[in-house]
């Protein structure tokens, strides 16, 4: 009886966190069904509208916002950043795999921190070079500052996907007359695709979230939609529910990514963790 008794009050604390973690969702989609009328006067009795999804994928024509536009800016970025990532990144995780020296673990350590040193770090220097060289506001700008968020993702993640495959299968690529690069390409990449689509979702969602950057870098023509979603936010009255339906229209691609190759993202999640 104890035990039934424990086991359902953990079922239902789990519910409850379950409720908790949702509810800000839920609250943005209850916001983006207000009207402007109701927006600050009901909470959840009111006359569900889609006129918020109207004017933000009508490009903001009443507010002064081209969020569409944002959003493909957005995808050119993110796809763009990750692109770049890929061909760069994965011969340096083979390499890094393949070929150990003094001092290798010490170079990979120092390229993760990369990724997870604070942006506010490098962002006022960024913004003086970028000026400087005319990236400022432009898309090669933003793929190219978007490299230190994805490729040290890339290069950790696959280096540990690589270095799980036996360099047998290289040697007897190798011993058929195959050259150290064709082996590369028609025997190792084939074997390693699962841990290429989870890092490349991986890099997508980085990319795409990104906010720092695209905010000092960017001012209109590369903007993304995590500043443009905020500018619904200005004038004198802020106009919640169109922030709240740009926020859940640019929730989307990640999301279909996320749905679409979701069993290899956590693969890629759990070699990442163990092997490295």
């Amino acid at each position: 009886m104890k035990r039934k008794v424990l086991a359902v009050a953990a079922d239902g604390a789990l519910i409850l966190y379950f409720v908790f973690a949702l509810f800000p969702i839920a609250w943005m989609i209850i916001l983006s069904l207000k009207p402007a009328n109701e927006l600050f006067s009901t909470y959840f009795s009111f006359t569900p509208t889609l006129d918020a999804y109207r004017t933000v994928l009508g490009a903001g024509s009443d507010e002064g916002v081209p969020f569409p536009r944002f959003f493909v800016n957005s995808l050119v970025v993110s796809l763009g950043a990750v692109g770049l990532s890929l061909v760069i990144g994965l011969p340096a995780a083979y390499a890094a795999a393949r070929w150990r020296f003094r001092g290798s673990e010490n170079l990979m350590f120092t390229l993760l921190s990369f990724r997870f040193a604070p942006e506010l770090t490098v962002i006022i220097p960024l913004f003086v070079l970028y000026q400087k060289l005319g990236l400022f506001d432009t898309y090669v700008g933003m793929i190219w500052v978007l490299q230190l968020v994805t490729l040290p993702l890339v290069v950790w993640i696959m280096r540990s996907y690589f270095s799980d495959l036996s360099p047998e299968l290289e040697q007897a690529a190798l011993l058929d007359g195959y050259t150290r690069k064709q082996a590369f390409f028609k025997v190792v990449l084939p074997l390693v695709k699962p841990g290429i689509a989870a890092v490349s979702l991986l890099a997508f969602i980085f990319a795409w979230n990104n906010f720092v950057f695209p905010l000092i870098l960017t001012s209109s023509q590369a903007q993304t939609v995590t500043v443009g979603a905020l500018s619904f936010l200005g004038g004198d009255r802020p106009k919640y529910n169109l922030t709240a339906a740009a926020a859940l229209v640019s929730v989307i691609p990640p999301l279909l990514l996320a749905l679409t190759i979701q069993r290899y993202l956590v693969r890629g999640l759990s070699f990442g963790a163990v092997k490295s």
